[in-house]
């Protein structure tokens, strides 16, 4: 009986870390899918211009979560300038629980791919948002509402494989 439920045991651990391998950990189910961007009233982090979610452009934009003290986030920013440059998708930054002077360096560093960034110092916005980390990503449609939400860093393939064709729905 011992032997039975030890190898049951076994089998099942196994399957969850074989399907484990093929899931997507990037791409989450966030509770706030096809909901509003939540209300927020901040300033821009070069103008120290306020602004509110209003403000959000009503287009399809990808809102990115980063910080100049991300390593990752350094990582990412070349696809993001990349993005930019294409001109298919606006970026817009959220610049999460950093200093404002060292954010404005790091986009002078690495370049500025963001219509504009909004500085989320005490990180409530990036709270509202659901975000475990930095960098992460949102989609936003038209209408303001979240259409999907990638946790790290964009890479080539989510943005092939996932954003451009959510742009063409």
């Amino acid at each position: 009986m011992k032997n039975k439920l030890s190898i049951i045991i076994f089998i099942s651990f196994i399957s969850i870390l074989f399907f484990g391998l093929f899931t997507d950990t990037r791409i989450i189910q966030s509770p706030l899918i096809g909901q509003d961007i939540p209300t927020f009233n901040l300033t821009t982090l070069h103008s120290q211009s306020p602004i509110d979610s209003t403000m959000i452009p009503k287009e399809t934009v990808l809102v990115n979560v980063w910080a100049s003290w991300c390593l990752e986030c350094i990582r990412e920013h070349q696809l993001m300038m990349k993005i930019n440059k294409d001109k298919k998708i606006k970026i817009i930054g959220i610049n999460y629980k950093d200093e404002r002077d060292d954010a404005i360096g790091w986009l002078e560093i690495y370049g500025n791919p963001y219509a504009f960034s909004i500085h989320d110092y005490n990180g409530q916005l990036g709270i509202d948002l659901g975000v475990y980390g930095v960098p992460e990503t949102f989609l936003i449609n038209k209408d303001n509402k979240i259409q999907a939400k990638f946790i790290g860093a964009i890479n080539d393939n989510i943005y092939f494989n996932k954003i451009l064709p959510a742009l063409e729905k």
